[in-house]
């Protein structure tokens, strides 16, 4: 099924305080989520899902944990763990609020690079050269 993004709320939550006003905005990482054409995959993959069946996790979290781990050089069960300790990460990823639950399980990732091909993978890694040069 395709995946919930729910819109970016700009109303403010009694319980929970906005993760991006927690962290340091000229942080690299904060910086770097501003230059990701995260609507071209959005575009771009949206079509892959079907109408029915279980909700997939959001198309920006998969793409920015693919990215997270490009850049950290981490392997699937590690960007995972990281993600859960590292609110950079969870902002990066799209994340409203602090997470305290694994994002996906780490065999998701490997079942989103199939669902989105070489060729998917491919546009992941074009836009992070495009964004680092050589």
């Amino acid at each position: 099924m395709k995946p919930k993004t729910p819109p970016r709320q700009k109303q403010d939550n009694f319980l929970y305080q906005d993760l991006l006003e927690q962290l340091n905005p000229k942080a690299p990482l904060l910086l770097l989520a501003k230059e990701i054409p995260w609507e071209m995959f959005e575009r771009e993959f949206a079509p892959l899902y079907a109408d029915f069946g279980r909700p997939a996790k959001p198309i920006r979290l998969m793409v920015g944990l693919l990215l997270l781990k490009q850049l950290e050089n981490l392997s699937d069960e590690r960007v995972v763990e990281a993600w859960v300790q590292n609110p950079y990460y969870q902002a990066f990823c799209g994340m409203q609020y602090f997470q305290w639950q694994f994002p996906c399980a780490p065999s998701e990732l490997v079942h989103f690079r199939k669902r989105i091909g070489e060729s998917g993978v491919e546009k992941i890694f074009q836009a992070s050269v495009l964004l680092h040069g050589e």
